[in-house]
């Protein structure tokens, strides 16, 4: 039985508070690294692997996760991954020791997991098809909101009461996200929902999208996690400003969000080719013109409008090319983005060791400017489009008659 109006549009919100509890919660530790390196009396480095470990479980556990709940009620699924969240992040709150808060985040980890498989698929699930692009675009605004909100705020809060707090109101707004969930979505099964397959499959044009967007994060990912020293080396700015610059990238994340939601529906490949070129265009306009303090704010911000735009893009795009199951698709995509999330970190690291600061820009731009090309080239990669065959197994991925 279809939801009313009133109470999809009550869903999605729901489910827009879960998106952003669980970016919050995952990039919290970073704002308040030296806070709880010091209480924990740890070092800085090992309070790092409490992000890193959580991406590497997420790149691990998304598939996996996705196919050994793929015959259950998404309702009961989905609201069993935001209990674990909720309790999870009441563990790290109360966290003794360094071994229990890692422990607990490995937890947060896999319910991250399994929740970016199936929440877009039950978002849009809630919606007539035609406003597919639109719904997601309306989830990713939670998404949009942790760096400009959730994170700062709670790393103020952390400095200022202990950086159990934040965890505890973050406890506090999964929770309410787990009821209303509980409380909204129908009590429909997995094989009753239209939503669990791609409207037009595509093998060839999946894993394409999949290579764009693992290597076009790794170029963001490696400019954007050593934004702080290119701002303060290359731009010349003062530590006084910084949060405000930063926030400008956060503010176009925001826009780009809402903007994209505007015209996926009608022109789903476009969406995504256009935020990887304007994501390459202002990473090399970084390297050229980083000293220059007024085009770099504007740069900043398009390219947080650009990767919001492509995040958004990506996850939409899949669920209508998806081969076979959305939730695999979904969950193969969200691999793909914390793939290169590491690697740009990683690639970043390098390049700051080896060479300067403003090279993260300049090799960043150029990992973007192929991502981008990958993307142009899909039309000529699949120039006759094939049918997908439905698959007899819901846990595989369908492929194409050779």
């Amino acid at each position: 039985m279809p939801l009313s109006s009133r109470r999809a549009i009550a869903a999605l919100v729901f489910l827009g508070v879960s998106t952003f509890s669980f970016v919050t919660v995952e990039v919290l530790p970073i704002g308040l690294l030296t806070v709880i390196a010091d209480d924990l009396e740890r070092s800085r480095s090992q309070v790092g692997l409490l992000v890193t470990g959580y991406a590497a479980v997420v790149v691990l556990a998304s598939i996996p996760l996705a196919r050994l709940t793929h015959h259950l009620p998404r309702r009961v699924v989905l609201t069993g991954t935001l209990g674990v969240l909720t309790a999870a992040t009441a563990l790290s709150a109360a966290a003794p020791s360094y071994e229990t808060l890692f422990a607990a985040r490995l937890l947060i980890a896999l319910s991250q997991a399994l929740f970016w498989s199936i929440a877009p698929p039950i978002a849009t699930s809630l919606f007539p098809p035609e406003f597919r692009g639109r719904v997601v675009a309306r989830l990713a605004i939670g998404t949009a909101l942790a760096p400009i909100l959730g994170i700062p705020v709670g790393t103020w809060l952390g400095e200022q009461a202990g950086w159990r707090v934040p965890f505890v109101v973050m406890t506090v707004l999964g929770a309410a996200a787990s009821v209303g969930i509980a409380v909204l979505l129908p009590r429909t099964e997995v094989q009753d929902s239209p939503s669990r397959r791609g409207s037009s499959p595509d093998l060839r044009r999946y894993v394409v999208l999949l290579v764009a967007s693992a290597v076009g994060v790794t170029g963001f990912l490696t400019f954007n996690t050593y934004i702080t020293p290119f701002l303060l080396d290359i731009s010349g700015v003062s530590s006084e400003v910084l949060g405000p610059m930063l926030l400008a990238s956060g503010a176009g994340g925001l826009a780009g969000t809402v903007i994209v939601g505007r015209v996926l529906d009608r022109y789903p490949w476009g969406a995504t080719v256009l935020p990887l070129g304007l994501i390459t265009i202002g990473l090399l306009g970084l390297y050229a013109l980083g000293q220059v303090q007024v085009v770099t704010v504007a740069l900043i911000a398009v390219i947080g409008l650009a990767f919001s735009g492509l995040a958004v893009a990506v996850q939409s795009r899949t669920l209508q090319i998806a081969p076979g199951s959305t939730d695999i698709a979904s969950a193969g995509t969200s691999s793909a983005f914390n793939v290169g999330i590491a690697a740009g970190a990683f690639v970043g690291g390098a390049l700051i060791d080896t060479t300067t600061v403003r090279a993260v820009a300049l090799v960043g731009g150029l990992l973007a400017a192929a991502a981008t090309l990958v993307m142009l080239s899909e039309p000529l990669l699949v120039r006759q489009r094939r049918t997908v065959p439905e698959c007899r197994d819901d846990h595989a991925v369908c492929e194409e008659p050779v």
